[in-house]
């Protein structure tokens, strides 16, 4: 039976981000925006933010939470890569093969696929060295070594733990169907295999201020500390959510494929936003826009907005956000 399609909003959705090159606007995305205030009011809505989007890793932090209410006990470093998407760095790898190590399993078990390394100097590294793709380099390896080790701790099926209908997915989707206020509308694959569960820009805004105002020692709670103590591992040393986690206190943020953003701030306030044409280029410019909206001076933000466009090895124009 088809499955319901996130709404055609390319005319409908407005420009967030132009592309600017030489004082020329040479380009423009479209997207949706949603900004909660700290009573979970909805502040600001750019777009459609209630019809069902994929919000791909911006899903991390439920799946993480699922597997602590099935009884995982991580903590540390440990519950942070459980959440990530992380760069392939050397100390990635190095804790997803120590947490291998320590639930008796093997990279071999891992049903994510091989990957190279999101960071671009950890990529040329890795070719230069003749080293190819590997599963525990991939973004998801730390997510998918979590699901294994709950599955087996549970007892419950190691060699189908991505099937929708394993245990473990049917109560991480009833964990992120509480957090967003809402029912999943549709399933899909995400790139790392496990299933993939749709939710409206304000449902994903309302999950990620439940888990920052969640009661301290509940499953949503220990997440959120985890990746707001560790944001290295969330992501990497030169990416915008690792960035964030460190220089703001206590917001937490995730950024997903396809250039989705899920952030909370620790009063409740929170925003979701996703680019239509899947730019990544265009997310950062849009979300630190979003936070100086928020009322987030941080200097931060802009770092994470600037997103040069070159010309002949310098820089000649900008992706600007423009709402």
């Amino acid at each position: 039976m088809p499955q319901p399609a996130m709404a055609d909003a390319t005319d409908t959705n407005p420009v967030l981000a132009e592309v600017v090159r030489s004082g020329f606007v040479e380009g423009r995305h479209r997207g949706g925006l949603v900004l909660l205030a700290a009573d979970g009011s909805v502040e600001l809505a750019l777009g459609d933010v209630t019809s069902p989007v994929f919000p791909r890793s911006a899903n991390k932090p439920m799946q993480a939470a699922g597997m602590l209410r099935a009884g995982l006990d991580l903590a540390g470093e440990r519950l942070a890569m459980a959440a990530a998407s992380h760069s392939g760095e050397a100390f990635h790898r190095d804790l997803v093969r120590t947490m291998l190590d320590e639930h008796g399993l093997s990279p071999d078990q891992l049903q994510c696929p091989p990957s190279l390394p999101l960071d671009q100097e950890e990529l040329e590294s890795r070719l230069a060295a003749g080293q190819g793709p590997d599963r525990v380099t991939m973004n998801c390896s730390g997510k998918h070594t979590a699901m294994l080790a709950t599955a087996a701790l549970r007892g419950w099926p190691l060699d189908s733990y991505l099937d929708p209908a394993h245990p473990l997915q049917q109560l991480i989707r009833t964990v992120v169907e509480e957090a967003a206020g809402e029912p999943v509308a549709a399933v899909g694959t995400d790139g790392c295999g496990a299933p993939l569960l749709s939710l409206s820009l304000t449902g994903l805004a309302r999950a990620f201020r439940s888990f920052v105002l969640a009661a301290p020692g509940t499953p949503e709670r220990r997440v959120a500390d985890a990746m707001r103590a560790h944001p290295e591992y969330v992501a990497g040393t030169r990416r915008h959510d690792t960035w964030l986690m460190r220089e703001i206190p206590g917001v937490l943020s995730k950024v997903g494929a396809e250039a989705v953003q899920g952030l909370a701030l620790p009063d409740g306030r929170a925003l979701a936003l996703k680019i239509d044409d899947g730019a990544v280029r265009a997310l950062r410019p849009a979300l630190a826009r979003a936070l100086h909206l928020a009322g987030v001076t941080a200097p931060v933000t802009e770092r994470v907005g600037h997103v040069p466009l070159l010309g002949g090895g310098r820089e000649v124009g900008e992706v600007r956000a423009v709402f």
